[in-house]
């Protein structure tokens, strides 16, 4: 009957090497911030805060993936639906007291966007949430939402105060720049304030890029 060669013993360098290496396999990458997505669904049997719905938090980039790996692209989503990314404490709503003196720069998609861009375009916009891609302007970010609906879906990047003019600018040209959104496609930056006293179907924009 064979039998099989016997292992030699493991050298101390040998086990502090298999430790370490099964150490870094179980070892998470912490985010600068706790993040929480939300989602809304338009159920207009509902209000509106009813039909807002807590998803996830995470903090850790392992995590991120996880949970962005298991829901559902925007494209994929029923008109009236939304996806929201925020910092964690910071509920995706004007009267947030972290978003009422705030803002948001807008990009809006057509419909052959919807099946070209969107998806990349929010997967790149959480990016640049979670890894603080607008260097010390990434404090004022409060979070990012996308609306998927008939005529235009939006993206947009929600920001702490309209006034802060300086780091406004800096997370509007980052966000162009990173995105690679071309040069003759305008975003603008509109108030809180403004949208939601607004009388008709356009809001003013506070800067544009």
């Amino acid at each position: 009957m064979a039998t099989s060669e016997p292992k030699a013993p493991e050298t101390d360098e040998q086990q502090c090497d298999s430790q370490v290496t099964n150490q870094e396999q179980y070892i998470k990458h912490p985010l600068q911030n706790r993040w929480a997505l939300w989602y809304f669904k338009n159920d207009k049997s509902k209000s509106w805060t009813e039909n807002l719905r807590l998803i996830s938090k995470f903090d850790t980039v392992e995590d991120f993936w996880a949970l962005y790996n298991h829901i559902q692209q925007p494209s994929k989503l029923v008109y009236g639906c939304d996806y929201c990314l925020f910092k964690d404490g910071i509920k995706p709503m004007w009267e947030d007291d972290r978003n009422k003196l705030g803002g948001r720069w807008l990009m809006t998609l057509n419909k052959v966007q919807r099946h070209n861009d969107l998806d990349r375009y929010w997967m790149e916009t959480l990016l640049c949430l979670v890894g603080e891609s607008f260097d010390e302007a990434s404090d004022d970010v409060c979070g990012a939402v996308v609306n998927v609906r008939h005529k235009a879906d939006k993206i947009a990047i929600w920001t702490s105060n309209c006034q802060n003019r300086e780091a406004i600018m800096k997370i509007g040209e980052t966000y162009k720049d990173l995105l690679s959104i071309p040069s003759k496609a305008m975003l603008g930056y509109q108030s809180h304030d403004d949208t939601s006293s607004k009388s008709g179907s356009t809001t003013k924009n506070m800067y544009s890029i």
